[in-house]
């Protein structure tokens, strides 16, 4: 099988696989209260989510993100989690709000699930609510201990930081990994909710985040061979925990973008930020053979741009928010 490289020279073996557009939070810099979900014979079936799998594993992914969503309200999540660890891919990963994950740890676990993200916005018990709109500080943070009791590690824990609401945070959360080990990566808020209330003013730089840590805890940066991930990783230089930035709005790192997304309705798309999408779905309930489905992924690839374009005169905000997307 050919390999899934673009015009720019980059490899694609990481998916980003989304179950569900539903959710049980709200998150402010998401989705509004009045969302709309899909109707749910719109959304990819078990059998579906596997194909589509199958065929990437053929093209060279080595690596599948599970997400939504929130991809624990979907009944069938321990189902697909199996039928993709079934396919060896070397890394398979899940990333959660956590507020169900202490019951279903053990059972994901089980199924083949390596590893997951938590996302966790706040460690004050009073604002956490309000930046989700619903859920509890302490079903998040006993989710992490609940993932690490049955061995998904590393933990990565996701904070999506915005000026004015949670920045004031910082060293908390640095605080938290340290004491904890854990690995806390800070998000720089992106135009991706779905009441197109992003601004460029409540961004958080990255820099501003590293500066503020190592102010109060010397940092070094980690280097691993090979690693695309998105986080700029840094350790404390006396030990213990670790920390990370996303950067995607200051410092883009498109360059070495190694992604590709298939949202919950089985459309592929090259960009997080670009709206340009090919209906895998559509193609497999018309008869398609696993062919087309290569060609559809070559040829979602061959549309891929140098970059997001967010500080682009002509950029346009997605028309489908984080959510209906899959993070």
């Amino acid at each position: 099988m050919p390999a899934l490289t673009d015009r720019f020279g980059r490899l694609h073996d990481d998916l980003r696989l989304s179950i569900t557009d539903r959710c049980n939070l709200r998150c402010v810099y998401c989705m509004d209260d009045d969302v709309r979900f899909r109707p749910r014979d719109e959304l990819l079936s078990v059998a579906e989510i596997g194909r589509i799998a199958k065929v990437a594993r053929s093209l060279g992914v080595r690596s599948v993100r599970v997400t939504g969503g929130e991809p624990l309200v979907r009944r069938e999540v321990v189902e697909i989690v199996a039928t993709l660890a079934e396919m060896g891919f070397e890394d398979l990963s899940l990333t959660t709000n956590g507020t169900r994950l202490a019951g279903l740890a053990a059972p994901l676990a089980e199924a083949g699930l390596q590893r997951v993200n938590i996302s966790c916005d706040s460690l004050r018990e009073e604002r956490f609510p309000e930046i989700r709109r619903r859920g509890r500080l302490e079903e998040v943070l006993g989710a992490m201990e609940a993932a690490e009791a049955v061995g998904l590690r590393p933990l990565k824990v996701n904070v999506v930081l915005a000026r004015g609401v949670n920045d004031d945070e910082i060293l908390s959360f640095a605080e938290f990994a340290r004491t904890h080990r854990r690995i806390v990566r800070f998000i720089e808020l992106m135009p991706l909710d779905s009441a197109g209330a992003w601004c460029r003013d409540q961004v958080v730089p990255s820099e501003e985040v590293i500066a503020t840590i190592a102010q109060r805890y010397p940092l070094e940066p980690v280097h691993v061979a090979g690693d695309q991930a998105p986080a700029e990783r840094y350790r404390f230089v006396d030990g213990g925990g670790e920390i990370g930035v996303i950067a995607t709005v200051t410092r883009p790192f498109c360059g070495t973008c190694n992604r590709l997304r298939v949202t919950a309705d089985g459309a592929v798309r090259n960009c997080l930020f670009s709206d340009e999408e090919r209906s895998l779905r559509d193609l497999m309930r018309s008869g398609a053979d696993d062919g087309m489905l290569v060609a559809a992924f070559l040829g979602s690839l061959a549309d891929k741009r140098a970059g997001h374009g967010i500080d682009e005169p002509g950029f346009l905000r997605s028309r489908r928010s984080m959510s209906m997307i899959g993070g």
